[in-house]
């Protein structure tokens, strides 16, 4: 099963919409209403957490309502759901960034999921692609995800981003369970 599937779509697509409309209804706030992904109690979330950077591109993290999750932006550029399903097998693009496996699935023109893969907990990022670069958050969000033990990884990726300047080494493939 893809972990594309219209319902997971739905879902997501509610979780940005609120984060976002929240955002511009209230203007100015400084609390942003995100849904806690299913496991956001577990224990390695609590790691991830603490080590969430303060600012992401030239936005910086502000509060949430709900546990695991973060925001940056006023209103909400990247969204951070720790505790989501671990994705399986999939076809999808995988791109590593700083010894982190994600998943990068396109929602729409705008905006881009990232899961974390080979990580339970896995970690989910929404992001506006007009208000920052899916490498900056990857690399951005990459020590705060590594407090979760990886597991399975992918086996060949379609980009690898490391901390460079131009950050663009390229190579194919998909996140497929390791044999053994």
């Amino acid at each position: 099963m893809s972990i594309n599937s219209g319902d997971r779509r739905a879902r997501v697509r509610n979780v940005l919409l609120t984060v976002l409309g929240l955002g511009l209804i209230s203007g100015c706030a400084s609390t942003a209403t995100v849904e806690a992904a299913p496991d956001a109690a577990n224990p390695d979330c609590a790691d991830v957490m603490l080590a969430v950077p303060e600012v992401i591109g030239d936005h910086e993290l502000r509060p949430t309502t709900s546990q695991g999750t973060a925001v940056w932006g006023d209103p909400s550029e990247v969204v951070m759901r720790c505790g989501v399903v671990p994705p399986g097998p999939s076809p999808e693009h995988c791109v590593g960034a700083d010894g982190v496996d994600w998943l990068a699935l396109e929602e729409d023109e705008q905006t881009w999921r990232l899961v974390t893969y080979g990580r339970d907990p896995a970690v989910e990022v929404l992001l506006n692609l007009d208000q920052v670069a899916s490498s900056t958050a990857m690399l951005g969000l990459a020590p705060a995800v590594q407090q979760v033990e990886q597991t399975r990884a992918c086996t060949t990726t379609d980009q690898d981003i490391e901390q460079t300047e131009d950050a663009q080494d390229v190579q194919e493939g998909e996140a497929i369970e390791p044999q053994g």
